[in-house]
């Protein structure tokens, strides 16, 4: 499988991911216009508001309506580009306002996807089956990212491990939540989402762990490859997991 045809499938994973998660919000909307979805959740950080290609033939049109569709909910949005293959629209994103980010955004792919090694000792990682399981692995997601709960809560929702092709998951040390995971399946790919350890709980592996077991979760639910959007904290990890960079984007902020 070569790098386009991983970036395709991350890129679809990604998408998939954005809309579950917008899905979870009361009053959201995902709006797709010309090839380009819009996934707003109306919650106030750009993180959780989101204009991303999603179509093979996206035009100009469909951009822009997309982007005014989340300027007009007020909130703040990124507007992401894939480069080399959606550049083409930053005019678009220019004249309506948008602020290019200094950032670059990779995207990971791993294939084939390895056995998980025992998580480091003391350390056990848990597939959340109920309300409480979910209720740590929001503590963890917001203390890790240094988001308050109350907006963290509506993204995750009260059942995501309900949810057809979702996998929430939560790691303990000494009864304790420390580290969070989540996965979405999109036909054979698994795509890997908030990967969190507490400041507290850092450099102690779990992190790692947490990504090699929902990888090969998904790895034995059929999948063959898996993805992520990693942070520049996170990339050196995922690389030495195997994870290499088959896309990058450029984002806009609106």
């Amino acid at each position: 499988m070569n790098d386009d045809e991983l970036a395709r499938l991350e890129n679809e994973n990604m998408a998939a991911w954005l809309r579950i998660s917008c899905g979870q919000v009361a009053g959201s909307l995902v709006v797709e216009s010309g090839g380009v979805s819009a996934f707003g959740s109306g919650l106030p950080l750009a993180l959780f508001n989101q204009v991303v290609v999603t179509g093979d033939d996206p035009t100009e049109a469909g951009m822009a309506a997309s982007i005014q569709t989340l300027q007009a909910r007020g909130a703040p949005f990124y507007l992401v580009l894939r480069r080399a293959i959606d550049e083409r629209f930053a005019g678009v994103a220019g004249e309506l306002g948008l602020a290019l980010e200094d950032d670059i955004l990779p995207g990971m792919a791993l294939a084939p996807i390895p056995p998980a090694d025992d998580p480091p000792a003391g350390h056990g990682i848990r597939l959340v089956d109920d309300a409480a399981g979910l209720d740590d692995h929001v503590a963890v997601d917001a203390a890790a990212f240094g988001i308050p709960e109350p907006l963290v809560r509506p993204w995750i929702g009260e059942r995501l491990w309900e949810i057809p092709g979702c996998a929430v998951y939560v790691g303990y040390t000494d009864g304790q939540p420390v580290s969070s995971g989540f996965s979405v399946r999109t036909a054979d790919t698994i795509g890997i989402y908030t990967i969190a350890t507490i400041e507290s709980a850092r450099r102690r592996g779990y992190g790692a762990a947490m990504t090699a077991r929902v990888a090969a979760d998904g790895a034995a639910a059929g999948c063959r490859v898996a993805v992520l959007q990693p942070s520049e904290m996170g990339k050196p990890v995922y690389e030495r997991l195997g994870f290499r960079t088959v896309s990058e984007r450029i984002v806009y902020r609106g």
